[in-house]
């Protein structure tokens, strides 16, 4: 009992700690999508295919924290809404 007692709360710490590091995370994501999406509305003054392809980049970069940030919250979302429901 008491074994099973210690691992337990060993593994519910991890979870937690591991939600917190999550949560900062898309804080983080937030605040670069928000930077990111700022630049990308600033027209450009130059029309080189150097700076057209940064511009891409930065554009798919953008579009890649957006998806991580969708992928880690999905099953948080999912979560809520079968507690809502019940």
């Amino acid at each position: 009992m008491g074994v099973s007692s210690f691992f337990l709360y060993r593994f519910g710490v991890t979870i937690l700690a591991m939600q917190d590091a999550i949560e900062d995370s898309l804080d983080i994501l937030d605040t670069r999508y928000t930077s990111i999406s700022k630049i990308l509305e600033r027209p450009l003054f130059m029309d080189s295919p150097e700076i057209r392809k940064v511009q891409n980049d930065i554009h798919t970069a953008r579009d890649a924290i957006l998806q991580i940030a969708n992928t880690l919250t999905q099953n948080g979302e999912f979560e809520e809404e079968e507690e809502d429901e019940a």
